[in-house]
């Protein structure tokens, strides 16, 4: 099989400029082509780094192209990777895969069928803080993982986002949303969800965008912004979620997780890098380092300062596990796991009662300096 697969992006909206820079980082792929049903912003890209412009239908025949990246808005993900995976193509999807489980399987049946990969981001999880976490649990270094929290909470998405209309809408809000980054580090981390239980709730029907250029407009809310839950992993550990766009500021950590010999400090999952704190029995909390891991090496600067970014890693890892014939890291049945886990939240906090989830998956499998490493060109 070849050892490059040809990549087409269908969605030329912001988050596009993320794979068109970082896909030249790593093996396996070679951007040829994109999409937008605005014509203009796919010629837009096309100039900008170097590839062809098509429609949709041309992309979706296009030879050249064996992988489509799907970057439409949440409610589009499903029919266009329905789309890609019917006309033979394997479907790398931006998060949420789906916004419920029968699309999910839909995708599943269609894939089986036709011999293809479907991934899924966020693949935040294969940075090198998070890598470096999953390696203390897997050495023991807190002992069995029995609870834990996590908060993912802020005021909103209107307040930078250009057109934030879609974070309110059903298969937005912060579940769907900043979930998918909690919850696929958590299975990264711990393994599978047996159940959960939540309460949802949203502090206004309206919102009003204060980011540019739709200053002053006013906004529904048709879906829950404060979700409080807890989950519990196959392992028996019992952990809780606090995903919230109600939140003006807080003291949270993103992520602690507690053993039966120590506790272990995660950075937001949101992101690659970052410092891991773990303490024993003694309860000294120290930094864990001495593992340089090239995921977690800054390459970038933000208004936070330096940080290290290497989405599309996981697009990667797919690539690379089509051409070798092993499983990728971030798969269908994780992506799925994941939305079962987010959908089930929600309809916990509508109906009132636990939820037990009728998927699961196996953790995927680590991914240490040296399989890192072979990703990178």
């Amino acid at each position: 099989m070849t050892k490059e697969l040809g990549v087409g992006i269908i969605g030329c909206g912001n988050i596009s400029t993320t794979y068109f820079s970082l896909a030249p980082l790593f093996k396996g792929l070679k951007v040829v082509a994109c999409a937008d049903l605005n014509m203009q912003a796919a010629e837009a890209r096309a100039a900008e780094y170097g590839v062809k412009a098509q429609t949709i239908e041309d992309l979706l025949t296009n030879e050249e192209v064996d992988v489509v990246v799907n970057l439409t808005i949440p409610d589009a993900h499903f029919p266009v990777s329905k789309a890609i995976l019917l006309s033979g193509k394997h479907v790398y999807s931006e998060k949420p895969l789906v916004l419920t489980l029968e699309q999910g399987e839909e995708l599943r049946r269609i894939a089986k069928e036709k011999n293809l990969s479907v991934g899924c981001a966020p693949d935040t999880f294969l940075g090198g803080a998070h890598q470096l976490a999953r390696k203390y649990i897997d050495e023991g270094g807190i002992g069995r993982v029995t609870s834990g929290a996590c908060y993912v909470m802020s005021p909103g998405m209107e307040m930078w986002h250009p057109n934030p209309d879609f974070f309110f809408l059903p298969g937005g809000g912060p579940i769907l949303d900043l979930g998918p980054y909690y919850i696929a580090n958590l299975i990264n981390l711990i393994g599978p969800v047996k159940r959960v239980g939540a309460m949802t709730s949203m502090a206004s029907p309206t919102r009003t965008i204060t980011s540019e250029p739709r200053n002053g407009e006013t906004i529904p809310v048709k879906t829950p912004t404060t979700i409080q839950a807890i989950l519990e992993f196959v392992n028996g550990a019992t952990v809780t979620l606090t995903a919230s766009w109600d939140v003006w500021s807080h003291r949270h950590a993103n992520m602690e997780l507690y053993g039966t010999d120590g506790s272990l400090y995660v950075p937001d999952p949101n992101f690659f890098g970052g410092v891991v704190e773990a303490s024993g029995r003694d309860k000294d909390i120290k930094p864990l380092d001495g593992w340089e891991h090239p995921f977690g090496i800054s390459n970038q600067e933000s208004p936070q300062g330096p940080r290290a970014n290497y989405r599309t890693a996981g697009l990667a890892d797919m690539a690379m596990a089509i051409i070798e014939g092993r499983d990728a890291r971030c798969s269908l049945d994780r992506t799925l796991h994941g939305v079962d886990v987010m959908t089930s939240i929600l309809k916990s906090g509508e109906e009132g009662r636990f939820i037990e989830l009728t998927t699961t998956c196996t953790q995927p499998a680590a991914l240490g300096i040296e399989e890192a490493q072979a990703l990178l060109k």
